[in-house]
């Protein structure tokens, strides 16, 4: 029977750890649970629940930098930051409604109102970004720090509290991304930036996919510092919770701009002005942008109660993401929307006995993308690959790193790969 394991302290972690490798158990490492159904199921000796090892430790507002430990709740994050205007600029989605409405992210009660709460320690494993993206970068190149515990049951440490202490070998971009199979973070570091005075968003109306993308690009490739670019069909627009959005009834493109208030006005009538060669333009103002842009972090439209599609994360050339959409929606009852320009497809098709993973595989490998397998029950994800197969030679890369932290294997076996 699985046993959950509770350090309170990087001591107890690496008595923990050094403990699991030497009886060979394998452990799932687990902060908040919000990323639980994410990535391929575990199957592990021991649960190591990280939720003692919570709290901010140092926040430097005027060296715009934040250390906090791994089961930190973003919540907490962002409402410190919060009092100093000031926000993590990477974007953290919140992902504990997407995956509640399948099942796969409900707390213990099983309810909606127990979706477990994302932390800063999953958000950096996972290297997740909202659609800032674009514009700041991923969440690796927020990520200035960390102190950890290696599948060796050793702590050890990489960067510092600012970029210049980095030197050697840059472990951090190696842990952003790692999805917990090769250390345990016991702390965290990050870089922070203002919030922005104000936010507009421009919206072009009626576009199709490849006018809105080839708008997307033209704002992207001007000087007003676009800071997110989305597109929704007509049947994700009418679902928003903003009315400007949803009132069209057709398909709307958005491009958002940040900073003091007058810049940001200028800008979006510039981009306004720029792309009424596209079609119809319209403008959300501060409160309405901050909604509808987490809707698109959050991927909110398919987030409804009860939507039992899989959802896919397809990352492609912004160009080739039209005839991808138009590829894969022809599948009856899918859905797709576009974030990061066009960089991003979320796709959300009829789960089925696979879903749909050789088409999707397929369309991927023709536009030279990648794809996850981001929401769908855990018999699926156990069954096909969940994150883009990889070849011969990065495989070979993936296991050599995997060995030299964690050489018996005993971190969230399996979490990315078989055999990883």
């Amino acid at each position: 029977m699985t046993e959950t394991l509770r350090p309170d302290n990087p001591d107890q972690l690496r008595d923990l750890l050094a403990w699991a490798t030497a009886e060979e158990k394998t452990v799932e490492v687990v902060g908040g649970g919000s990323k639980r159904a994410l990535g391929r199921p575990i199957t592990a000796d021991h649960v190591v629940q990280l939720g003692g090892m919570a709290g901010i430790t140092l926040y430097e507002p005027n060296e715009l930098v934040m250390t906090a430990n791994p089961a930190t709740p973003i919540g907490e994050i962002e409402a410190a930051l919060g009092e100093k205007n000031q926000q993590l600029e990477f974007e953290p989605p919140n992902y504990g409604p997407l995956l509640a409405s399948t099942g796969g992210g409900q707390g213990a009660a099983g309810g909606r109102s127990n979706v477990p709460t994302g932390t800063l320690g999953g958000a950096i494993a996972c290297n997740l970004s909202g659609p800032r993206r674009i514009k700041s970068g991923a969440a690796r190149d927020h990520f200035l720090g960390f102190h950890a515990v290696s599948g060796r049951g050793e702590i050890f440490k990489s960067g510092g509290r600012v970029v210049k202490n980095v030197t050697g070998y840059d472990l951090s971009k190696l842990m952003a991304g790692s999805w917990g199979t090769l250390a345990a973070m016991t702390e965290v570091t990050v870089k922070v930036l203002p919030s922005p005075e104000k936010t507009r968003t421009a919206l072009l109306v009626g576009a199709d996919p490849a006018r809105a993308v080839q708008a997307m690009i033209k704002a992207m490739q001007s000087p007003h510092e676009v800071s997110g670019a989305a597109w929704l069909p007509a049947s994700l627009a009418d679902a928003s919770g903003v009315d400007l959005i949803a009132g069209h009834k057709g398909p709307v493109a958005a491009l958002r701009v940040e900073g003091p208030g007058p810049s940001a006005e200028y800008r979006c009538n510039a981009l306004r002005e720029m792309l009424s060669e596209f079609g119809a333009t319209e403008e959300l103002h501060s409160m309405n942008s901050v909604a509808f842009w987490r809707e698109v972090r959050d991927v909110m439209p398919f987030a409804a109660p009860g939507d039992q599609r899989a959802v896919w994360k397809l990352s492609v050339p912004p160009a080739a993401a039209p005839d991808l959409v138009d590829e894969l929606t022809a599948i009856d009852g899918s859905d797709a929307f576009l974030d990061w320009g066009g960089g991003l497809v979320w796709l959300a098709l009829p789960t089925g006995a696979d879903a749909s993973h050789e088409a999707v595989r397929a369309a991927i490998e023709r536009s030279t993308g990648h794809a996850t397998l981001f929401r769908a029950p855990e018999e699926i994800r156990r069954a096909v690959p969940v994150f883009q197969p990889q070849p011969g030679a990065r495989t070979m890369l993936a296991q050599r790193v995997k060995a030299a932290f964690d050489p018996k294997g005993i971190l969230n076996p399996g979490r990315m790969y078989a055999d990883i």
